[in-house]
């Protein structure tokens, strides 16, 4: 073999091995892959004493309130790598540090457990994390800041890491509906405060450790023509960053006011499948981009593929409110799991199953991540894609 033709044949083989390492397309793209990510990861139990009162209130909401999470960090190192974290505005500071779930536990006879969250914790104007105001305010990070320390942490311990995403829930609503209980009112979120929103993810985080919309939109007029003709990022590319997503479809006017295609923004809407900020969508309840219907498993087996074929980053569950989990029923998981829905929320992956028949949500091995079964290239393998 000449110089010249070894040389060739050297690059040839330099090429293969980056193209192919272990198993993983150099054009292999984000969306392309499936991870497995958690519902509600920043809560801890809900108080036995309130789990008691509510069990009398509304037996339905207290089993669907009946589970955990550990804390992000562990949740990271046990494969997962999607989180989600709900968060309150409080612009005038410390308006849900008195919840009225004790009172109301003591006005039925019980005694209320004692909050093992720092008082300190709820005053100021930061977003505050929790899940449903005055009754389950317990929190494994407090106030979102700490949070998202915790998650950059990680990141900075592990580089190169799978792309992480954090679903961020804007809680404006009062829970329900009671002739008997009046629940504290939460702030709505206005332009302003998605403002600071963005400001404060942007400084914790950092920019270099983010991606955004305007990294994928690229030089396209919004991202949902970007991801729909030139796709979205490799995961070469993605490896290291943290992408954020706001699912919040109500909310979609506000976040996007004087952005218009997110230009600017730094979370993915829950985008309505056609409009100019729609990258990302949930296929949670009803159609994509809206709350509210139930699930149905023979709508997300036709509905998921087609979006994730058209080039949409889509996320479903596989269980919600502890329902499949209590019943042991796999259908859900097993729509979710073959749809190709790139992120598989649940409440019990693989670190944390549940109680009952030890239901838990995982790929085999317990991979980080694996090919996507709907859209990933012939040459993609799953064993490649076991660790970060």
């Amino acid at each position: 073999m000449n110089r010249f033709a070894y040389g060739l044949f050297s690059s040839f083989l330099t090429f293969s091995s980056t193209a192919f390492a272990e198993g993983i397309p150099n054009d292999l793209h984000l969306n392309e892959v499936q991870i497995i990510g958690t519902h509600n990861s920043y809560r801890t139990d809900i108080s036995p004493a309130t789990l008691k009162w509510l069990q009398a209130v509304s037996p339905k909401a207290a089993e669907a309130l009946d589970y955990k999470h550990t804390t992000l960090d562990r949740q990271l190192d046990g494969g997962v790598r999607q989180l989600e974290i709900d968060i309150y505005a409080d612009t005038q500071g410390s308006q849900y540090s008195h919840p009225k779930g004790p009172e109301w536990e003591r006005k039925s006879g019980i005694s209320p457990d004692a909050d093992p969250a720092s008082a300190a914790a709820m005053q100021g104007t930061d977003f505050k994390v929790m899940h449903i105001v005055d009754i389950d305010q317990r929190s494994n990070c407090e106030p979102l800041s700490k949070c998202l320390q915790i998650i950059r942490k990680w990141s900075d311990d592990h580089p190169k890491h799978f792309p992480i995403f954090i679903d961020i829930e804007t809680k404006q609503d009062i829970p329900f509906k009671s002739d008997k209980l009046t629940f504290t009112a939460p702030e709505t979120f206005t332009p302003a405060t998605y403002d600071r929103l963005d400001k404060e993810i942007t400084d914790v985080i950092g920019r270099d450790h983010l991606l955004i919309p305007d990294d994928v939109r690229g030089a396209a007029s919004s991202v949902n023509e970007a991801i729909r003709i030139k796709g979205w990022p490799t995961l070469a590319s993605a490896r290291g960053k943290i992408i954020f997503v706001l699912d919040r479809p109500q909310d979609t006017a506000r976040y996007v006011l004087n952005h218009s295609g997110l230009k600017g923004r730094v979370l993915f809407t829950n985008g309505r499948p056609g409009e100019p900020d729609a990258a990302y969508t949930e296929v949670n309840e009803g159609f994509a981009g809206q709350k509210g219907a139930s699930f149905d498993n023979a709508e997300a087996a036709r509905e998921i593929p087609e979006l994730v074929r058209q080039g949409y980053l889509v996320r479903t569950r596989a269980d919600a409110n502890t329902i499949e989990a209590r019943q042991n029923d796999l259908s859900r998981r097993e729509v979710s799991l073959k749809s190709g829905a790139q992120i598989i929320s649940t409440d019990y992956p693989a670190i944390e199953p549940a109680r009952w028949y030890n239901y838990k949500v995982q790929f085999p091995n317990r991979a980080v991540a694996r090919c996507n079964p709907i859209n990933a290239p012939k040459d993609c393998q799953d064993s490649a894609l076991i660790k970060d």
